[in-house]
């Protein structure tokens, strides 16, 4: 996102004086200079390798920092490394201002936290298991601190409402921060120990084996989506007057997921089987796909085979779960008149009864080869009346209570321009504008 709106700018400005402020002390701290420089520079050296092979922030060595160090010396810390840091979007300025910042704020917080429950004394002795408390408390500092400002810059930068910006980011982050915690905690009590800062960095060895763990984990999930995204390009190719309804069938899923109340993973797996569901049609002769006149009997059995052979292409792809069976049976109904095997009511897996409220739903505000597309109003109003034969009343409803709050833009699919439903960021949780330092740790 390039036009950052001017409240998320003041949002920033705000945050930058309050890192300043926590800052403001360091001439009359009385500190280890060497140990600020040796911190700050292992953790921009730490910050580029991570960010450079896709594992986000490298949070031990901040946090060492906040054990170690005062306030605001241990704030220091953070700086080089935020500002030096590759940045993926525009503005990169802005960005890395933002995440020097936050971090600055962040590890203040743990530090002072620290401080202030007795956690210095409990390193230099070291006193196990008490020094686990302070530390504890840190890490909570540092989660929450991190939570919040993620949350308001996701609410004013990148328009998320208001009730979702926050949603899961304190409970997804904190246990991947209390790993990093813990590591910090044995670099401090390693730091102060007679084997000195040396033996302290040997902690980073395992941190670097889960960070090529995860990055392997990244590149094998990206091979995935851009094997996703090719699939979905040949089944626009081939069926234009089509073109964009996978993308919006997975925008359409992913809201009626949300609306369900269903964890992140999950959304994005049901994002994932509305983009997909049509992928067998590849396997469908393209005079079929492209008839303007009624099908016969033999050609609507043709065309309604491409459901199991959308299956049989997506089945390997192991990431995809629960979205395999919705590609497999989104055309079933509830009353069993449906296909390929005509189950009846519970028996149709949960994410097809989804995909195919999602995909009717689209197809009635499209334009298509065999039919103009109605208003959004009339399109509910045939998913409510056919409600409990064909549709899962339960998704129906979500799809309706979604639009009530979010609203959506039919397209002519024709044109081949996707459209996104209004007020919904592409993506799973609202991350397309901004990097959210708090969900960064792996």
């Amino acid at each position: 996102m390039d036009a950052v709106p001017a409240r998320a700018h003041a949002y920033v400005a705000g945050v930058v004086l309050a890192a300043l402020v926590c800052l403001r002390p360091l001439p009359q701290v009385h500190t280890p200079w060497w140990a600020v420089l040796l911190l700050a520079g292992l953790y921009a050296g730490s910050e580029l390798v991570a960010r450079s092979r896709f594992v986000g922030t490298c949070y031990p060595v901040l946090l060492a920092g906040a054990f170690l160090l005062p306030p605001p010396a241990a704030a220091l810390v953070a700086l080089p490394g935020a500002l030096l840091s590759p940045v993926a979007q525009r503005p990169f300025a802005l960005r890395r201002v933002w995440r020097a910042a936050q971090l600055t704020l962040a590890v203040w917080a743990a530090a002072r936290v620290h401080w202030a429950c007795g956690g210095r004394d409990a390193v230099v002795a070291p006193d196990f298991p008490y020094a686990l408390v302070p530390a504890g408390a840190a890490v909570l500092a540092f989660c929450l601190v991190l939570t919040l400002l993620d949350g308001g810059i996701l609410a004013l930068a990148d328009r998320v409402p208001a009730g979702r910006a926050w949603r899961g980011l304190f409970s997804g982050s904190l246990a991947p921060i209390a790993v990093h915690g813990l590591a910090g905690l044995m670099m401090a009590v390693l730091w102060r120990s007679p084997y000195g800062p040396v033996a302290a960095l040997l902690v980073l060895l395992p941190m670097c084996v889960a960070w090529w763990a995860f990055a392997q984990y990244h590149r094998e999930r990206a091979a995935h989506q851009a094997t996703i995204r090719a699939l979905v390009q040949a089944v626009d190719i081939k069926d234009g007057y089509t073109r964009g309804h996978s993308e919006r069938v997975g925008q359409a899923s992913m809201m009626i997921a949300r609306e369900l109340g269903m964890d992140d993973e999950r959304v994005e797996t049901l994002r994932f089987a509305g983009i997909l569901h049509d992928v067998g049609k590849l396997g469908v002769p393209t005079r079929l796909l492209r008839k303007d006149g009624p099908l016969t009997p033999e050609e609507r059995g043709v065309i309604e085979l491409h459901p199991e052979y959308g299956h049989e292409m997506v089945r390997g792809i192991r990431f995809l779960g629960e979205a395999r069976a919705a590609v497999l049976h989104h055309h079933e109904r509830l009353d069993g008149s449906g296909y390929p095997y005509g189950l009846v009511g519970d028996r149709i897996p949960e994410s097809a009864r989804v995909v195919a409220v999602a995909d009717a739903f689209d197809a009635m505000t499209s334009t298509r080869s065999y039919s103009r597309a109605r208003p959004v109003a009339a399109a509910v109003e045939e998913l409510q009346r056919c409600a409990g034969a064909q549709f899962d009343p339960r998704m129906v409803r979500a799809l309706v209570r979604s639009l009530g709050r979010h609203g959506w833009r039919p397209a002519v699919t024709a044109d081949g321009t996707p459209v996104v439903p209004a007020g919904v960021l592409p993506g799973g949780r609202g991350e397309g504008a901004w990097d959210s330092v708090g969900r960064g740790a792996s």
